[in-house]
């Protein structure tokens, strides 16, 4: 699609948002039973693209995507109407008598631009959470899973006209053409060098823009926590999708006291999870192209592994792979890894870490594995990070009751349940003046008597 069509698309849905028809109550609820219908029938196609396009199983699909979507839509589809209701709040007692409240309004035209490693749930959680507010749509996801785009497609064109949902498919040219026009809003999922783009291309047109990024989160694992637990659960985590997750622990922080017990509870986690041969194990999943799998290659120090750093080339798969003695300074801890690679670092102290996390970009996520209920607190106050979970890792985002979102370089902006619909609304400020009562004070002449009025309303 070049970008005389582009625009065509544009001033369509432009129009179609003027004529008012996405922002009642009855469209909306309309629009998403539409859509969870289409995302039933298709179940098969979304679970079939996503083991061509990542090597997913069915059962984690449906748990990481499927799931989660239709867990995101049927929260709106209950919480809608009091979402759209003005909310009323206190009147100042100088704005007497008059009705203050708050009235949701959408923004317009929406662009969402979602990425590969869960194109599905990364693609309809913010489209549902968007269409709830009342606003058009422009999906564009990744050219790097074009199985599920197609299907996502399909789907898409299935439930809406264009003027109201289209979807735009294609790679870098598409998405430098669709950042030339002009929004209402942006919603960016991805990486930190194509998040600058995007806002660097939205300040041309002062469109707001939510990022949601990702960075090396951290997970802490103090000398109370129980072990074989916390392995258990950073395993999960860790290597969910291949690694290929934005709130995956990107690195394990332990106190130095533990870190041998540790290593030993991962290595057998890893047997216990995936196998003996986890490249063997129909389950397990694969890097989503070749310059991935071999950047991530890159940055494995054989001098340090501690299990895993075989590899498939041809069916693109490395297993699960764990590093010790890393330091800051090695490849491995330079980039984000997004891919089955867990260096584990040490720390002498607390404070230590809390200096090694702070001294670094703020994280999408922070783990802290501990008993001691006073440790965690502290860190939570200490640290910069978008969220987390004590003694787990990556469920805090499997809620619609929880906003998701990052900090500083992992992101601005949040979404999921209320905090989406916040997200692609503007929520109007309205004072509804009353005509039975003019208070005198405010107008010109001023005086003295008027004066002391004003202090004693406005103190």
């Amino acid at each position: 699609m070049n970008e005389k069509q582009l625009q065509e698309l544009i001033a369509r849905q432009r129009r179609f948002y003027a004529s008012g028809v996405t922002k009642s109550y009855k469209y909306r609820q309309k629009t998403l039973a539409s859509l969870k219908s289409a995302i039933l029938r298709h179940e098969k196609e979304l679970l079939e693209a996503l083991k061509k396009d990542l090597g997913k199983s069915k059962s984690e699909s449906y748990m990481c995507e499927i799931g989660l979507t239709l867990s995101e839509l049927s929260w709106m589809q209950r919480h809608l109407k009091g979402l759209m209701r003005e909310k009323s709040v206190p009147t100042p007692l100088s704005q007497f008598a008059a009705r203050s409240f708050r009235s949701p309004s959408p923004y317009g035209t929406i662009l969402i631009m979602s990425p590969w490693n869960y194109p599905v749930l990364l693609t309809l959680e913010p489209l549902i959470d968007a269409l709830s507010a009342g606003n058009t749509v422009i999906v564009k996801p990744s050219a790097y899973a074009p199985y599920v785009s197609l299907v996502l497609q399909e789907l898409l064109k299935e439930c809406f006209p264009t003027e109201y949902v289209a979807v735009v498919t294609g790679g870098r040219s598409e998405n430098q053409a669709l950042l030339n026009q002009h929004f209402d809003k942006i919603f960016f999922t991805g990486g930190e060098h194509v998040g600058r783009e995007v806002l660097r291309h939205a300040a041309e047109h002062l469109t707001p823009v939510t990022l949601e990024l990702g960075g090396k989160s951290p997970c802490i694992v103090e000398k109370s926590a129980n072990i074989t637990l916390a392995a258990r659960r950073i395993v999960f985590g860790k290597f969910l999708n291949c690694g290929q997750t934005c709130v995956a622990p990107d690195y394990v922080l332990c106190d130095e006291s533990i870190q041998k017990e540790l290593l030993t509870a991962i290595r057998q986690e890893i047997k216990r999870q995936f196998g003996k041969e986890p490249l063997l194990n129909p389950n397990y999943g694969k890097i989503i192209n070749e310059k991935h799998f071999h950047r991530i290659l890159g940055l494995i120090n054989p001098e340090k592994l501690v299990c895993g750093g075989n590899y498939d080339t041809d069916a693109l798969r490395i297993a699960p792979t764990v590093m010790k003695n890393v330091t800051f300074k090695d490849a491995v801890m330079r980039q984000e890894i997004f891919g089955p690679l867990l260096p584990v670092l040490t720390y002498k102290s607390i404070k230590e870490a809390v200096y090694l996390i702070e001294s670094h970009p703020h994280p999408l996520a922070l783990y802290v594995f501990t008993e001691n209920r006073v440790l965690w607190k502290k860190l939570l106050s200490s640290c910069h990070f978008g969220g987390g979970c004590i003694n787990d890792t990556i469920i805090h985002l499997a809620t619609s009751s929880m906003p998701f979102g990052g900090v500083g370089g992992s992101g601005m902006g949040s979404y999921h349940g209320k905090a989406g619909f916040e997200e692609f609304s503007h929520t109007r400020s309205i004072i509804d003046k009353k005509t039975w009562l003019d208070l005198p004070i405010r107008y010109q002449p001023y005086s003295s008597l008027k004066l002391y009025m004003v202090k004693k309303f406005l103190k």
